[in-house]
């Protein structure tokens, strides 16, 4: 979809989109096409009881005295509570709404009644709500009838101030084509998305970016000692890798901060199997590392000035003749051994060796992983919210924060000397569950923690909850969410350049 931004109206749009404000007061723009339809916006208005709460949309079709085949209007509620975001919350409901209508193309018309958020914000954030949520992951549909595909190609948005308008959306642009790359790779079906096929679109999407790549296979992995990624990978015919981006946008004395994620592309439970109804979501277990790989594309896209390393661990979990079993032990990378009792609790196995491999080989200042780690964080928060365990106070504060301006939601959940006592193992150092039901999410968390070096902050997100949406949401249609990467770039940005 083509997105652009004018000064004055001009053209002959299938659509035009205008503003009315609180008790249905209608914008200068909405006034001027009122009078050009011979009042057909008030004369619905009226009809359909419109008082312009924000967010309601009203569409009056088939005006007269225009050419445009529908006009829109949004309703902002009062001027004065007007956010940032919901801007764009109204474009990502005007993508779906023009669509309905079969528009091909649209004009926004901003006016200075909305002028409480600076207009080029205003703009921009709308903007970024349309693209986003034009989303569709469609490569594989042949026989779809044109009538359901989405009709929308371009829309131009008329603000006074419109070069800064398209200066602010450049940058969301360009960030919201990185939150495609993450959708896409978690929409990926499992046949064409395993661990070296991936390794191989991270190189062709990053390096062209200035991004450093390298791939390590099974056998450099043996080698650094890392057997608990290797577990994993080890029952599967495709062999793991674990993939380093590093990105270095900042001055030589800054510190790296690392990104890691979980990269499992199918998971099947290896042999503690997964029950057969549902398994096929497990194509996106995988989620965690698409957002380190959109988010590094995000930051080298847009200049970030920030020294940043992204770290994804990638295996396949299968069951088979090599599989590792419930009993086995294994040891990692740090030296310490892990007793495996369910082969399902496989996110952490590789984690735990990637997180070390990054400490040791970029020495971080501050980790933050991503998992789709555990399904008892969806007990716990549902769908509304990613979990945040940390060993440290301002990085989930940071990350809290950041995750609210962009609609990416996070609650910090909490960590506890019980739990950690309760993956002891009576075997080795480590079991890699607890062997109990409660707080699932925590020992997963508390398994990680004990991979994460003195002195470096962490934070582990658990995004089993977040990562896949059944509904659509705004920015965020039916699939893959992409979850992570806008939180994490503006985290970047506000806590992490110089």
């Amino acid at each position: 979809m083509k997105i652009s931004f004018e000064k004055k109206p001009g053209g002959k749009p299938d659509a035009y989109i205008v503003f009315a404000t609180e008790g249905g007061k209608l914008t200068g723009p909405a006034q001027n096409l009122d009078k050009k339809t011979q009042g057909a916006i008030k004369r619905v208005l009226q009809a359909e009881g419109f008082e312009g709460k924000k967010g309601k949309l009203l569409t009056v079709s088939g005006p007269a005295g225009i050419a445009a085949r529908h006009i829109i209007v949004v309703g902002m509620g009062k001027p004065a509570d007007l956010k940032a975001r919901d801007f764009e919350k109204v474009g990502s409901s005007l993508t779906t709404a023009l669509n309905a209508n079969k528009a091909v193309s649209a004009q926004v018309i901003f006016d200075d009644a909305l002028k409480h958020v600076p207009e080029e914000i205003a703009a921009g954030h709308l903007a970024e709500g349309m693209l986003l949520n034009s989303y569709r992951f469609d490569k594989y549909r042949t026989t779809e009838p044109k009538e359901k595909k989405p009709t929308l190609k371009s829309v131009e948005i008329i603000v006074a101030s419109a070069a800064a308008a398209r200066k602010v959306f450049d940058t969301k642009r360009k960030v919201a084509d990185a939150v495609f790359l993450a959708r896409d790779l978690v929409s990926e079906v499992p046949n064409v998305l395993y661990p070296e096929s991936y390794a191989n679109i991270i190189r062709r999407e990053l390096s062209p970016l200035g991004i450093e790549v390298k791939i390590l296979g099974r056998k450099e992995m043996k080698k650094l000692g890392m057997g608990a990624l290797v577990s994993v990978g080890i029952g599967s015919a495709r062999e793991e890798k674990l993939v380093t981006m590093q990105y270095r946008g900042g001055s030589k004395s800054q510190k790296n901060i690392a990104f890691v994620g979980k990269g499992v592309t199918f998971d099947t439970g290896g042999i503690s199997l997964k029950p057969g109804p549902g398994m096929e979501d497990m194509k996106w277990d995988m989620a965690g590392s698409a957002a380190v790989v959109g988010l590094m594309k995000a930051l080298a896209s847009r200049g970030a000035k920030a020294n940043v390393v992204g770290v994804v661990a990638l295996a396949e979990n299968m069951p088979s003749g090599t599989a590792s079993r419930p009993g086995d032990i294994v040891k990692t990378m740090s030296g310490q051994t892990v007793e495996i009792l369910n082969t399902d609790a496989e996110g952490r196995l590789i984690l735990c060796d990637a997180l070390w491999y990054t400490q040791e080989k970029f020495r971080p200042m501050q980790i933050v992983d991503l998992a789709t780690l555990t399904g008892a964080v969806i007990i716990a928060l549902g769908h509304e919210y990613g979990a945040v365990f940390s060993n440290d106070d301002k990085l989930p504060q940071h990350l809290i924060s950041a995750g609210k301006e962009v609609g990416e939601k996070l609650w910090r959940m909490p960590l506890n000397d019980a739990w950690d006592k309760e993956i002891d193992s009576p075997a080795a150092d480590i079991k890699n569950i607890s062997g109990g039901r409660g707080a699932g999410s925590a020992i997963g968390a508390h398994f990680l923690k004990r991979f994460i070096q003195k002195g470096v902050a962490w934070a582990h997100l658990d995004i089993a909850g977040t990562a896949w949406t059944n509904k659509d949401r705004p920015g965020v249609p039916k699939g893959a969410a992409g979850f992570g990467v806008r939180l994490l770039d503006r985290y970047v940005a506000e806590y992490c350049e110089k």
